[in-house]
């Protein structure tokens, strides 16, 4: 008997899936990464899509560049677009991922200049604020795909907690949470087999809930943790809260009758 379509579309993700796995390098590659204060390091950047509420499928895909330190908005780039490829937990980059890396293809060609030199991505999308953390899952998200694919050093965030592989929010969780003090404080996240899967981090001195860090390419996570925090205005690193605020303000000035 035959595979179905849907079969068939899995096996393939799940080959290239581990393909590009084998290409993640979880170690600082840029001499920028190695620097206290990230010298030599001018331009982040920051992706996400914001679908209009009801709507899981036409999307604006966004990417800002902004300047490092002082995190300036340099460049952005609003593009509504239409999901094809169908959502299958474990593989949303492969439904996603397209149109981030279009984005940078674009910048790269029109203005090579401003093409970011570390790119952060959020480890949810699909219109809601509930975390697909697949990095944590397979070991294998949308920080890693892009990054991968794009050759740049990216770094995934979330806001929430997905309980797997032996992390969650347990009482030994929440009173490690309470004990980051300060914003730059942070505690690994070990699964059950006892690798480090991320790392909670109070990204800012406001706020008292952390962000959860993983690693995409291209960076160690000790790296990834110190430069989040430095990117941190609030409690979202600024380049994924500048990406969200403006892709939501296109649909909400492209598409005023639709609630987003």
């Amino acid at each position: 008997m035959s595979a179905s379509p849907a079969e068939d579309l899995l096996q393939q993700w799940e080959s290239e899936q581990a393909r590009l796995r084998q290409q993640v390098l979880e170690e600082d590659t840029e001499d920028w990464q190695r620097s206290p204060d990230f010298s030599g390091l001018e331009r982040v950047g920051g992706v996400d899509l914001s679908f209009i509420k009801g709507d899981d499928v036409n999307a604006c895909a966004q990417l800002v560049v902004l300047s490092y330190p002082d995190l300036q908005v340099l460049y952005e780039d609003s593009q509504m677009v239409t999901l094809t490829a169908p959502y299958i937990a474990g593989f949303l980059a492969f439904r996603e991922t397209p149109f981030l890396l279009e984005a940078l293809q674009r910048l790269k060609k029109n203005q090579p200049t401003l093409l970011p030199q570390h790119v952060y991505s959020p480890l949810f999308h699909f219109g809601c604020d509930l975390i697909v953390a697949v990095w944590i899952v397979a070991e294998f998200g949308l920080a890693c795909h892009l990054g991968v694919l794009s050759g740049l050093p990216c770094v995934g965030v979330a806001k929430n907690l997905l309980q797997v592989q032996g992390v969650n929010k347990s009482e030994e969780h929440q009173s490690q949470i309470a004990a980051l003090q300060r914003g730059g404080d942070s505690f690994p996240l070990i699964g059950a087999s006892g690798k480090v899967l991320g790392k909670a981090l109070r990204s800012s001195d406001k706020s008292s809930k952390p962000v959860y860090v993983s690693v995409g390419h291209k960076i160690s996570l000790d790296t990834a943790v110190r430069l989040t925090h430095a990117c941190c205005r609030y409690r979202v690193p600024e380049p994924i809260r500048q990406a969200d605020c403006r892709s939501r303000e296109y649909l909400r000035i492209h598409f005023p009758s639709a609630d987003t």
